[in-house]
């Protein structure tokens, strides 16, 4: 019944990055700390790893004098959040009893 569940996801904070990035086309580094109530380090290793899964896409850029990275889900992230999502949803709907 939990094949389809993606370990990716097991975590609550990748669960969160993807859920914002779901939504969101490019989320800033420090906006996704401030919206998941996490650290720095925290964030930024839950990134890498969905980043190594390609899952997530990074852009670092100045944004006048300051270095910005933002973060959005690739298209195979947002495949693979939704086959998440909809695994979640069909072992929500399944009957056990007798």
């Amino acid at each position: 019944m939990i094949a389809d569940l993606d370990k990716a996801f097991e975590s609550r904070v990748r669960l969160g990055i993807m859920a914002v990035l779901a939504v969101n086309t490019w989320v800033d580094h420090a906006r996704l700390r401030e919206l998941l109530d996490v650290t720095d380090g925290n964030l930024a290793s839950h990134l890498s790893a969905l980043e190594r899964m390609a899952y997530v896409e990074v852009r670092k850029r100045f944004v006048g004098k300051k270095p910005n990275t933002a973060y959005k889900s690739t298209t195979a992230g947002k495949r693979a959040f939704q086959a998440h999502l909809d695994a979640l949803e069909q072992l929500l709907k399944k009957d056990l009893r007798p």
